[in-house]
């Protein structure tokens, strides 16, 4: 490995480290749902609640993260995030009910997605064509081994020192990850690079990104691709252990094949850079996506609940959404180059916006049966496929004139 391309790789692996902390926050305590209940004596309605205020707040902070780091540059606006993030799980830690969680849970979201946000930006300022698409894909792939190990590590820790020991880990982590961005994240935006906070130009920022067509259908695209297989995951707890009969142990049986499948499609998309057109790589990823949706449904119809067979479907799923997340990005990111950041903050806002929604209401509402969850991910699918038809047709009716 050359100089340049080790280089690369150490930031790679910074940028998704930075990145994995908001779903690692998210799949790491999932085992403990059960357990967090029965402490502090509420239903598991109001366990979920942690997640979907979590989600919301991950959501709404998005939507400022990307204008601050395009003002005040990178490095300030991660470090900063990362800090308030130590304080939040610190809290999540000692809390004493369940308002308590609350509270630090959503602070937790308002910090948690800095790293994914301004690391977007980070890649973007620094690479472009194909080599901004192969690192891109390096991070997804390196940012895919920790949620796979994160739901083994908080089933773990869960049975032998209990929830509270969870988010004393994840406090250790995010101060090593203080640490290491303080130690090696670079600074890519000059200062005569960066934006206006005023209020008033802020605002015409947004509605400009806001108002264009283009973006609000690459926005929403991985979107839906990623709430089609968050059923699986913020229903977990239901899936693997009331409808699949796995222990607070097995959440490895969803996780790891899922993220198998996010590094794979990533590969798969970094080989693809430079040597496939966007349009046959789009291709491929929603073949991949659509036998993963075949696949699903005829398991939730004909085979009996139980792993492997249920789990195998959303890897293959999960392979086709990381193909196509990498590509959406940069086509998005390319509409507004003096405002990278800002849009990938809007990007951002609508991923987790919808996350939010779909872990507060549309998921337990499917978890009732298998058969719901697979639907659930074949809808949110074709809805996908309609949107990426219409921006399409858009590019072609543009190419036309």
């Amino acid at each position: 490995m050359n100089e340049s391309a080790g280089r690369n790789w150490s930031l790679a692996a910074l940028l998704a480290a930075l990145a994995m902390l908001g779903p690692f926050s998210v799949d790491t305590y999932l085992p403990a749902f059960h357990d967090i209940g029965r402490e502090f004596d509420v239903p598991q309605l109001a366990v979920q609640q942690t997640l979907s205020t979590y989600l919301f707040a991950y959501a709404f902070m998005m939507l400022w993260q990307g204008a601050l780091a395009d003002s005040l540059g990178r490095r300030p606006v991660v470090l900063a995030g990362l800090a308030v993030y130590a304080v939040a799980t610190l809290g999540c830690a000692i809390a004493g009910n369940i308002e308590t969680l609350w509270l630090f849970r959503t602070l937790q979201g308002l910090s948690a997605g800095t790293g994914l946000v301004v690391g977007r930006a980070i890649i973007r300022d620094r690479f472009h064509g194909a080599e901004a698409q192969r690192l891109m894909a390096q991070v997804t792939l390196v940012f895919g081994i920790a949620p796979a190990v994160a739901p083994v590590v908080g089933g773990i820790l869960l049975n032998s020192l209990g929830w509270r020991s969870i988010f004393w880990v994840l406090f250790v982590l995010v101060i090593g990850l203080w640490l290491w961005s303080q130690r090696q994240l670079p600074e890519t935006l000059p200062a005569h690079g960066r934006q206006s906070l005023a209020p008033d130009k802020l605002f015409h920022s947004y509605a400009a990104v806001m108002r264009h067509p283009d973006f609000l259908l690459l926005a929403t695209i991985p979107a839906l691709n990623f709430a089609a297989f968050f059923i699986y995951i913020a229903s977990a707890p239901t899936f693997l252990i009331d409808r699949l009969g796995v222990s607070t142990y097995g959440f490895a049986w969803l996780f790891i094949p899922m993220i198998a499948g996010v590094m794979i499609g990533a590969a798969i998309s970094g080989r693809s850079a430079g040597r496939l057109s966007t349009g046959r790589t789009v291709r491929v990823a929603y073949a991949l996506m659509f036998a993963g949706v075949a696949f699903d449904l005829g398991v939730a119809w004909f085979v009996s609940p139980g792993v492997p067979w249920h789990v195998l479907p959303i890897m293959l799923f999960t392979m086709g959404s990381s193909v196509l997340m990498p590509t959406a990005s940069l086509l998005l990111l390319d509409l507004f180059p003096t405002m990278r950041g800002l849009a990938s903050s809007l990007q951002s806002f609508i991923h987790f916006a919808l996350a939010a929604v779909n872990a507060g209401s549309i998921a337990p509402l499917l978890a009732q049966s298998l058969k719901a969850m697979a639907l659930g991910m074949a809808g949110f699918t074709l809805a996908s496929l309609l949107l990426w038809v219409a921006y399409q047709l858009r590019a072609a009716r543009r190419h036309a004139q």
